[in-house]
């Protein structure tokens, strides 16, 4: 079976998963519990953030807590084929967008002095359906994350954020793809 084939079957399984999993709200506050005590993110001056839609761990209730911290939160917004980043101040600021994602809205996304540069970013907390123990990756095959990552700082952490049904054996990468440098569950924190 190629490469191609093995990615849709499991984006078809995860995702099943993932919509079946059962108290995602409870679940996500776990995971979020993880994450907000990895080491990275006590260190970390600028967070980015997907703010998360339909059956993907709930990131948006977490916003607020990190922006009272005083770090900077960055949430990522389409545009063309690559993801913008925008330095939020409030959840207000945001949209659903393309994707139903949230995002901001075209006018403040010109607003250059809340465009960030990925070199800026110290954290980033990655979306994805399925991952593995090593920290490989599979998202919904756009490639719109594995375009952001691979232009990071080498010690800026990824973090993948994902429920323990998305968790695989062997997640199948491709060149292109990115690892994470851990993936954050309700059960474990799996280091790369």
């Amino acid at each position: 079976m190629n490469l191609r084939t093995q990615k849709r079957q499991l984006r078809q399984q995860a995702l099943a998963n993932r919509e079946a999993q059962q108290d995602r709200e409870g679940l996500s506050r776990k995971i979020m519990g993880h994450f907000l005590a990895l080491p990275a993110y006590q260190q970390a001056r600028t967070v980015m953030l997907y703010v998360g839609i339909r059956s993907e761990v709930h990131t948006r209730a977490y916003v607020p807590e990190i922006l009272a911290s005083g770090r900077r939160v960055v949430v990522p917004y389409c545009q063309g084929d690559q993801l913008g980043l925008f330095q939020l101040h409030d959840l207000n600021e945001l949209e659903q967008g393309g994707f139903g994602l949230w995002e901001p809205p075209l006018a403040r996304r010109e607003d250059t002095a809340r465009q960030v540069d990925v070199k800026d970013l110290d954290l980033i907390g990655v979306p994805g359906l399925a991952f593995d123990r090593r920290g490989a990756r599979l998202g919904h095959g756009k490639a719109y994350y594995d375009r952001l990552l691979h232009n990071v700082r080498p010690d800026a952490v990824l973090a993948g954020l994902a429920f323990e049904c998305q968790i695989f054996p062997q997640v199948p990468m491709g060149k292109r793809d990115v690892f994470m440098d851990c993936v954050v569950t309700e059960r474990e924190v799996y280091q790369r």
